[in-house]
């Protein structure tokens, strides 16, 4: 399953955008909410109603996806329910993927060390031994990460690229004449 975590605060076009191109791809996606209600409201005030609450995300991990936004990424970065998926999402051998501030949580527990990362400018410094990408999407092995909300739609693309194939990802692109 393909889980993407919402926390109160995250950049509603770093979620939506991606999630709406996997779902063109009929790719099994359902949004996680993290808290306790599946009501979950952006960071520009945009509320959306999770699919799961997180405690319901139990199926096997194939991809995990963290929006960024804040306080958003503070929220993700501070639940243990969260860093409790980021490590069944590893030993599950499942894809990571992470955009903007959020790049920073995986950067924090080293995760990222040795890979070709990318994050929002001012989170770069959490991207512990990452090597700096220019590029606005980096897919490094399991972990894809992405500069911000311009990069969205190119971030879902990476994503359908690495659950599917180049060709699925070219077909929706061509479709969202992107």
């Amino acid at each position: 399953m393909v889980y993407m975590l919402l926390a109160d605060g995250f950049e509603e076009i770093e979620a939506i955008a991606p999630l709406d191109l996997l779902r063109r791809r009929n790719i099994a996606v359902q949004t996680v909410g993290i808290g306790n209600s599946k009501t979950v409201t952006g960071s520009h005030d945009i509320p959306i109603i999770a699919d799961i609450l997180i405690d319901e995300a139990v199926e096997k991990i194939e991809m995990l996806i963290l929006p960024g936004g804040l306080p958003g990424t503070t929220n993700l970065d501070n639940s243990s329910k969260v860093q409790a998926l980021i490590d069944r999402a590893i030993e599950e051998g499942a894809y990571i993927a992470a955009i903007c501030a959020a790049p920073s949580i995986l950067g924090k527990r080293g995760l990222l060390s040795g890979r070709e990362a990318i994050s929002y400018p001012s989170f770069q410094k959490y991207l512990s031994g990452a090597k700096i990408s220019d590029r606005k999407v980096v897919r490094d092995e399991k972990f894809i990460t992405a500069i911000g909300a311009g990069a969205a739609v190119d971030f879902g693309l990476a994503l359908i690229e690495a659950l599917q194939s180049p060709e699925a990802a070219a077909q929706i692109k061509s479709a969202i004449q992107a």
